[in-house]
């Protein structure tokens, strides 16, 4: 895999998935958003599909992008799609988080991936700010409404 940096759309698998996601129809991109999450976050260890956790990752980013504190989304984390996104159902939320959980713990690859790179510590707070925007810190209340 090449990379030029951490973030979601920083190598060449999350950089071919964006063209793609341009290529294709509206609701082809649902589709697609959608099963490469799934495949990630349901993936075992020897599983060749645990090889899309790049464009996982990506998707989860665009995910991110359509929630509240996520409008930057796009202009931080580089490249991506330059054909807008569609609405994405709201059961994706929970699974671009699955999948961003599943990236960052054994037997994911992709740590040690970062690690080998000198760069582990700058990939994980991309992980997990992506994650912050998907399910932020709830706000405890001095009082139960």
């Amino acid at each position: 895999m090449s990379t030029w940096d951490v973030e979601p759309f920083d190598n060449d698998d999350a950089a071919d998935f964006a063209i793609e996601l341009d290529d294709a129809s509206t609701e082809a991109r649902i589709e697609m958003v959608g099963s490469v999450l799934e495949r990630v976050a349901k993936a075992t260890a020897d599983d060749p599909l645990f090889s899309d956790a790049q464009r996982a990752v990506a998707a989860a980013a665009l995910i991110a992008a359509q929630h509240p504190g996520g409008a930057n989304v796009p202009s931080t984390y580089g490249p991506g799609p330059t054909t807008p996104m569609p609405q994405f159902p709201a059961y994706l939320r929970d699974l671009a988080i699955e999948t961003l959980d599943r990236v960052i713990t054994a037997p994911s690859w992709l740590p040690e991936y970062w690690e080998e790179a000198g760069q582990e510590p700058a990939w994980r707070r991309s992980i997990f700010d992506l994650r912050g925007i998907l399910n932020p810190p709830q706000q405890e209340s001095l009082f139960d409404l």
